[in-house]
């Protein structure tokens, strides 16, 4: 059995009668980040969130902690210390960026049994996200979109999760909060949470991952250390240059 925090072996997943994902194997140790990265369009949201449970019509394996994910549903997946940060953000717009932390409020994780440290508290996150400190009370709907972002991320880590799928993370935000998201990740590595980024961005990418799985039309067409991806202007231009 791998001793991967997460493994995912031979994952299949469908739309319908149409199959998205062929055969998806990738890894994930404790402390890395890692990057699947790919085209719009390639399969990197549907590997997050068929991981997560999101899509119902799977087979092969995901396991986490050495347990079983497939035929789990997405909150029972989240409780055992998995969080998910999706590309739609899905705020509470009416709720303050107070209350949104609250919505994902969970108590700390026994570090002996479940590998929890120290925990996510908003004091804590509004260090990490100044300006959520500075809109504290503010709807999160009368945010920016990079704020909201920051948000989303936030409230994931009120779950105090081991591990974290981040869904294009740099998609649609200012190159100042780009740079805020990069420390957060590397902040997420030093603090032991373990992350998956789906990202289009190399560049993004290259600033935080430790390794990287290159995925177009459901397929995984390469992996390697992150500075080789980088390196490796065949591999980039015909599966990543638009």
């Amino acid at each position: 059995m791998s001793s991967a925090l997460l493994s995912v072996r031979g994952l299949d997943a469908y739309y319908g009668a149409a199959q998205i994902l062929f055969s998806i194997d990738l890894e994930l140790s404790a402390g890395e980040v890692v990057a699947l990265m790919g085209r719009n369009g390639a399969g990197k949201t549907t590997t997050i969130e068929t991981i997560m449970g999101l899509v119902s019509r799977r087979s092969g394996s995901v396991q986490f902690k050495g347990k079983e994910l497939v035929g789990l549903r997405p909150h029972e997946v989240a409780r055992l210390g998995l969080g998910f940060v999706p590309e739609d953000r899905r705020i509470f717009s009416d709720l303050t960026v107070l209350e949104n932390l609250e919505v994902g409020r969970r108590p700390p994780r026994n570090a002996a049994n479940d590998g929890g440290g120290r925990s996510w508290t908003p004091d804590r996150l509004f260090e990490l996200f100044p300006n959520l400190a500075e809109a504290r009370n503010r709807p999160a709907g009368r945010m920016s979109g990079g704020e909201q972002q920051m948000l989303t991320v936030a409230r994931a880590l009120m779950g105090n999760p081991l591990a974290i799928l981040l869904d294009e993370p740099s998609e649609g935000i200012a190159p100042i909060i780009v740079e805020q998201m990069i420390g957060m990740v590397h902040e997420l590595k030093r603090s032991g949470v373990s992350v998956l980024i789906s990202e289009q961005n190399i560049e993004f990418a290259a600033a935080v991952a430790d390794r990287a799985y290159v995925i177009e039309h459901g397929l995984i067409k390469f992996s390697a250390a992150m500075n080789d991806l980088v390196g490796n202007e065949q591999v980039r231009r015909a599966h990543l240059e638009l």
